[in-house]
């Protein structure tokens, strides 16, 4: 007898030779709501640890731990068991056998491993580990015997094997194993380096859940994202908007990972976390605190600003970690600190080592602000923000020696690439970004642009912390050089403000996206870490007391508010006009569609698939089964990264003849976003047009239209390439 054999045996022997009258009543109940049976349990824990506190101090608090342990268990059995559920693919009994006694429902899903079992273990076992010394050995078995129980009800009730009970098991007290022995982990590295605890800790959690976020959470890829993933199908020196770096991170990604969102996006939560980490010894050196430096990199994953680039992997994602690690190399080379040394904290007047370091420093920081350029072109004002910090510091006499000029020099070597691509390729680059900054335009005020952008920032930092941020760079120039001497104030202030300023004026003359002043808030938030701790008690920088604490934590707590909303979207049920994340739904649905198309069309037909522009053409390209080769025509559009590759009538052979047949039988799948007609262009270029109307709706609301034109006969369309940059 084989395995599938045996299990079939197993399976019939419970659910048909164990049937009784009472396995009837007690089981349906047993596997819907056994749950609540272990709330008694729970309660009495609680109990007891008060009780135990006098002579065994940090009763509660482990009983506190053991809960949360136990809901974490919960979580990551039954997200493990989802994955696997998924991956294994095994049909449950109850739709692959005949005669099976189903006491409840039966779904469609997966059948190994049985999350009841899993999350049931789970859960018992880490409450019986962590419950050790507080409670009676016999009522720690308690919750064990229940989740035996409950995992042997689901054999009873027919939705289950005997074998995905004995998988779901395994696996639960694998994963009690592993997390109450990370706990002790956790509890000894504690003891010894506490803030650094907490912070690789905070982080893991976050990762995790960023993780879990990105397999089953809410949002598509953007445009960018899913343009960006074309770029690194085709790896170049360079693109026509941006450096390669975000094209070759996606690489690595999709090269580990496949090409699915979670390859995309996965090295958005490594680089969000590395962020945070040397931002963490940035905050600890510049202090000499590591309470600082905790808040300034949980901050980071806090604002909103900055945590949504933990799940979208734009190149914000790795500009963030080039622009604090440089400005951290920056001053580590300027306070005379070798490599393998660790940079102390300026004295108050701001007295350093004479000279700086050598050279060591200062060429891996130009290693790495070409990396950042490499990255996106912003990066170019760590130059003007490292110059103003030298010449109006201690150090200005660096500026007469070789060495940040030796910086500068590896740093456009680093860069190069993008250089020797442009001198290829007409300069495009340059082009498009005079474009972006409308320099043809000239100087015009536009203050609709200027107070837009002012409000964006208070959005995206939030209101409290963007205040408390202008009050710790700027107008609290005192404390601040209590709590770090002015030679780290003055770092933190010129690596600032400038940043904002430049935007801000910038946004007098044109539209200025919310984010571009990124950079110029990672060093405010360093700031702002220092006036948080002190506030919360770090040192008495500020008086006020309890009001300036109440304050603080309002801060922070409206920011991780917003942060949490910004992740799920369909709490506050804002309409898709209001949401700034629906530009991030609806591409899944309409690669489906587009699909169906597809299919429809038939095989014996070549079929093209076309839009105008390059968001749509590139989520297509990711979302259309198969992640086809898409087109991007110009109908009077501006130029992109499309009219640089090859176009449709090299790749296809179409090249716009006027001929009334088509050897090829090429049909052509045109789409655009909203309710639009079939254009001239496309409709002269084809024999026959159908134009259909594809609406993706959420919760019974309009979410977007997009137009269909599906093309019968197609024989290319001759375009000329974009002048508008």
């Amino acid at each position: 007898m084989d395995l599938v054999a045996l299990d079939n045996y197993l399976f019939f022997l419970v659910n048909h030779g164990m049937a009784n009258p009472l396995f009837d009543v007690v089981m349906p109940v047993l596997t819907s709501k056994g749950y609540l049976l272990l709330f008694p349990y729970l309660a009495y824990m609680i109990i007891e640890a008060r009780r135990a506190e006098k002579t065994l101090p940090g009763a509660s608090a482990r009983t506190s731990w053991a809960i949360v342990l136990s809901v974490g268990a919960f979580l990551l059995s039954d997200w493990f068991g989802h994955e696997l559920k998924h991956l294994i693919g095994r049909v449950r009994p109850c739709n692959a056998l005949q005669d099976v006694r189903l006491l409840v429902g039966c779904t469609t899903s997966g059948s190994m491993p049985s999350n009841h079992a899993t999350n049931s273990f789970a859960v018992a076992l880490t409450l019986f580990w962590m419950a050790r010394g507080l409670t009676p050995l016999r009522w720690r078995f308690y919750p064990v015997v229940l989740a035996a129980v409950v995992a042997f009800s689901r054999i009873c009730v027919g939705v289950h094997y005997p074998g995905d009970v004995i998988a779901g098991t395994l696996l639960g007290i694998l994963i009690a194993a592993a997390l109450t022995m990370a706990y002790s982990r956790c509890l000894s590295a504690y003891r010894s380096a506490p803030y650094a605890t907490v912070l690789y800790v905070s982080l893991a959690v976050i990762s995790i859940f960023r993780v879990y976020y990105i397999l089953h959470g809410p949002l598509d890829l953007s445009p960018d994202e899913a343009h960006y993933w074309e770029w690194s199908r085709r790896p170049d020196l360079s693109y026509y908007s941006k450096g390669p770096m975000i094209a070759y991170l996606m690489l690595v990604g999709t090269s580990l990972f496949g090409d699915t969102v979670f390859g995309v996006r996965v090295l958005a939560v490594v680089f969000s976390a590395l962020s945070s980490v040397v931002v963490y010894r940035l905050g600890h050196s510049i202090y000499g605190s590591e309470r600082p430096g905790l808040i300034a990199g949980l901050l980071l994953q806090v604002i909103p600003l900055f945590a949504c680039f933990g799940v979208i992997f734009t190149i914000d994602s790795p500009f963030i970690f080039f622009w604090v690690l440089g400005l951290s190399v920056l001053r580590q080379a300027v306070q005379g600190v070798e490599p393998g040394q660790s940079a102390g904290k300026a004295s108050r007047d701001g007295t350093v080592t004479p000279g700086g370091s050598g050279y060591g420093l200062w060429l891996v920081l130009g290693v790495i602000v070409g990396l950042g350029l490499l990255t996106k072109y912003t990066m170019a004002l760590f130059y003007l923000c490292s110059f103003m910090f030298l010449l109006f510091s201690a150090q200005r006499r660096l500026l007469m020696t070789a060495k940040p000029y030796a910086a500068f020099a590896v740093s456009l070597i680093v860069f190069s690439p993008v250089i020797l691509w442009n001198i290829s390729h007409d300069w495009v680059t340059l082009k498009h970004t005079a474009g972006q900054a409308h320099a043809s335009e000239g100087f015009r005020l536009s203050l609709t642009h200027f107070v837009d952008f002012l409000g964006s920032q208070v959005g995206v930092i939030t209101p409290l912390l963007f205040g408390l941020m202008a009050y710790a760079i700027v107008f609290n120039r005192k404390a601040l050089e209590s709590l770090l001497g002015d030679h780290d104030r003055r770092l933190l202030l010129w690596f600032s403000v400038p940043v904002i300023v430049f935007f801000l004026l910038k946004s007098l003359q044109g539209k200025v996206q919310a984010n571009w002043a990124l950079p110029g808030y990672l060093s405010g938030t360093v700031a702002l870490a220092g006036v948080l701790a002190a506030a919360l008690g770090s040192r008495g920088a500020h008086p006020g007391g309890r009001a300036w604490k109440i304050l603080t934590v309002s801060a922070l707590v409206l920011s991780l508010l917003v942060t949490t909303v910004a992740y799920y979207p369909s709490v506050l049920k804002l309409p898709p006009k209001l949401d700034p994340t629906a530009r991030l739904r609806g591409w899944r649905e309409l690669g489906r569609e587009v699909s169906k198309v597809k299919e429809e069309l038939g095989n014996d037909a070549k079929i093209v698939i076309i839009s105008d522009s390059y968001q749509v053409a590139s989520e297509l390209a990711f979302y259309v089964k198969g992640q086809p080769t898409t087109y991007c025509i110009n109908l009077g559009r501006r130029m992109n990264q499309y009219d640089l590759w090859a176009d449709l009538g090299e790749a296809t052979g179409l090249t716009g003849w006027q001929g009334h047949t088509n050897p090829y039988n090429t049909k052509a799948i045109f789409v655009r976003i909203g309710d639009a007609e079939v254009p001239p262009a496309l409709a002269q270029a084809s024999g026959h047009c159908n134009r259909r109307l594809f609406r993706v709706e959420e919760s019974g609301k309009r979410l977007r239209d997009y137009t269909l034109a599906i093309c019968e006969g197609f024989r290319g369309i001759r375009t000329d390439k974009p002048l508008i940059y």
